[in-house]
This record gives structure tokens, sequence and C-alpha cells, in this order.
């Protein structure tokens, strides 16, 4: 089996989806990669290095390969030059992104969504949603520190003391948690909220305050994942962020809810309020944002609070995401083939979780159920 890897298409994208230490390992008699040219230039590896790791180089990755990895979405371009019959491995957000996975179906490729590994303690080394969350964490804290005029850490200095800044985490998963850690590593004095009750241990444990309010256990699924509330709940919660939002200096958003449109924390009246010079770094922008006035894909200024809306912090440290998702990606690599050809064992919990289109079908039920639902 061949397997390709294309140059990322995304604007702004510099990650590649398998680095030449995971090829040089997974290769074999039955097993071979093929590289598009320069398709590691954006997290500095060169096309010498995969070469030197057994890859062969070339122009197209999609007319000689039995299974093309990438990591986000193909365009419609992209979808056109799969080969029918052959085989994904990609991001694919297929709650949304209808047509694409329609177009898998009919062109009978078997597709697997990075999205949707399961989120289970064996399938952990899978889990790029997880691994680029952390990349993300680390990124917002350092991009919130760039737009702040003011230093994170106390300083005493000849000129006076340097009071810490403040930052508050909303949404404690694993780019809250990480950002909570960089934070406090840089100095800062650092606040958490989250919906979920066994979110405060884990802030309190990483050394920040965690702002609590009465906090049902109904707030989370059996997954983990944040639940919608109650109107009440709503109204407690909007005026416990409005009072944070009017003493801290830098606000890191992540608040997701799964399947759904991110919800709205941050209102704009809480920005008419916040301190001139402080900054929101919302990290839910690809789902719409927390922050009312968050604009997906830019940095925006309102009232003298600078709200950056950039999405895919990971591209900004290619290296390292690079890396984590490469070393996810081999993993599953591993999962699903054997002796160089997929295989389609469904009562493999990590298959069955991630296979959205084979054999001209949509066998992902929840996925199915959405589309059609859609109609």
């Amino acid at each position: 089996m061949i397997i390709g890897i294309p140059k990322e298409s995304l604007i702004g994208e510099t990650r590649i989806a398998v680095l030449p230490d995971e090829i040089k390992r997974l290769s074999s008699e039955n097993l071979t990669f093929i590289i598009e040219t320069g398709a590691g230039t954006g997290s500095f590896i060169s096309d010498e290095e995969y070469s030197n790791a057994g890859a062969e180089i070339v122009h197209d990755v999609y007319s000689g390969s039995d299974l093309i990895v990438r990591i986000n979405p193909p365009s419609n371009e992209e979808l056109s030059k799969l080969k029918d019959g052959t085989f994904l491995v990609s991001l694919l957000t297929p709650f949304t992104n209808h047509d694409l996975i329609k177009q898998l179906a009919v062109k009978k490729i078997s597709s697997y969504c990075l999205e949707l590994i399961p989120r289970s303690t064996y399938a952990q080394s899978m889990d790029v949603l997880s691994s680029q969350a952390t990349v993300a964490g680390y990124r917002a804290v350092l991009n919130a520190a760039s737009h702040m005029g003011k230093f994170f850490p106390m300083l005493m200095t000849p000129a006076g003391t340097i009071k810490p800044a403040t930052v508050l985490i909303i949404g404690v998963g694993v780019a809250g948690l990480q950002a909570i850690a960089t934070a406090s590593r840089l100095g800062a004095k650092v606040e958490a909220f989250d919906v979920r009750p066994a979110a405060r241990e884990q802030v309190e444990s990483l050394g920040a305050k965690f702002l609590y309010m009465d906090l049902d256990d109904a707030a989370e699924t059996d997954s983990g994942y944040a639940v919608e509330m109650n109107e009440e709940f709503i109204r407690k919660e909007m005026e416990l962020l409005h009072d944070a939002a009017k003493r801290v200096d830098a606000i890191i958003t992540t608040a997701l809810i799964f399947g759904k449109k991110a919800p709205i924390l941050i209102k704009d009246y809480m920005v008419n309020d916040m301190q001139p010079g402080s900054c929101i770094i919302d990290l839910a922008a690809e789902n719409g944002g927390n922050c009312d006035l968050t604009k997906p894909g830019e940095i925006i200024h309102h009232n003298g609070v600078t709200i950056d809306g950039r999405l895919n912090l990971p591209a900004q440290i290619p290296y390292h995401a690079s890396q984590m998702l490469s070393k996810n990606i081999s993993k599953l690599l591993t999962e699903i083939t054997e002796e160089g050809k997929i295989k389609f064992d469904m009562e493999n919990e990590i298959i069955k979780g991630c296979l959205v289109t084979h054999e001209g079908n949509i066998v992902h039920e929840m996925t199915k159920n959405i589309i059609e639902g859609a109609k």
C-alpha cells in the first residue's frame, strides 16, 4: 500500500501530517510513502529529510496513492483528485461539512475522521484534538502577552514594584489547562472558570484561582464535555464573568459544546467595561467564538480592547505541532492497517468511532443522522 502525504493547501497552514521519523518507522515491504515536494517546508523539514527516511518525493501524490493522509479537510479541487475507492485520513468537520461527506460517499472513499477518534484511555495516543489543543492553549498565552502593554510577572525594580498581570481562562479543557499552566509559568495571576464541577480541582492543582458558583453535576456529559445550561444558570454565569472582565488584563476563551456553535460568554457590554489595553484571545473562533465581538480570522480593536480571533493557532508553532500530530496519526495508521492493508474491523472501538464513509455509504451513525436531519 502507498500512503501519500500532500502539502496542505489551507491558507496559513504550516503543519504536516507525518514527520520523517514516523515514516522511517512505519515503512515496510508492504507499506511505502510518497510526499508532495515542499510539503514539510512550513515545519522546517526538507524534501531531503523525507527522502533519507525512505519516502519518494513527487509532484502529485493523489494519482499514485492508495491512502491519503492530511490534516485539513480536502478542498473541492483536492476532492476531485482523490481516486474513487481509495482511503482518506483527515480532519473532516463532519457535522457541518455535509457536502464533503456526501461526496466522499459518492466516490466510495473510506474516510477516517480525526475529530471522531474516541476520547478513551486507549485512544489517547491518537487524539489529535487534544494534542493540538495543548499547542493552542500555549500559543494563546504568548499572543495575549504580545497584545498587552504590560509585563506578565511581578517585578521588583529600582523604579518600583510592578504588579503581575491578571489572566482569566474560560473553559478548562486541554487548551484551558495548558493556558493556565503557561500563564502561571510566565508569572501572571491566573483565574479560571468552567461549568464542569470536576474542573475546580484541576484549576487549583495548577495554582490558579477557580471562579466559583453553584455548579450542577449535570453541567457535563459522561464523556466530560460541557452541556448547555438553563436560563438561571446562564444569568449567574454572566454576572460572574462580567465582574471578572472588569478587573483582568487578558481573557482567553476556550469554551465549546460538542457538535454545536460555541456559546457566547463575553457579551459586548462586558468588553465595554474591560480595562483599556487589555485583550481577549478567542480560541473558540473557529466555531463562531465565545465573545460577541469576535471576528473569526481577524484581530480587531474595540474601546481600547484587542480581540484576537485568529484561527489555527497550532500552525503558529509548526514544528512541535507537527511532531505531536505525527505521533497521533502514526498510532492511528498502526491501528487501521495490517500487513500493508486497511482493515475494517467494526468491533475495534477506534475504527468504529472514526470511520465516516465506506463502500458508498455514510457509516458513522451520528454523522449520518445529522446529515439526514438537515435535509
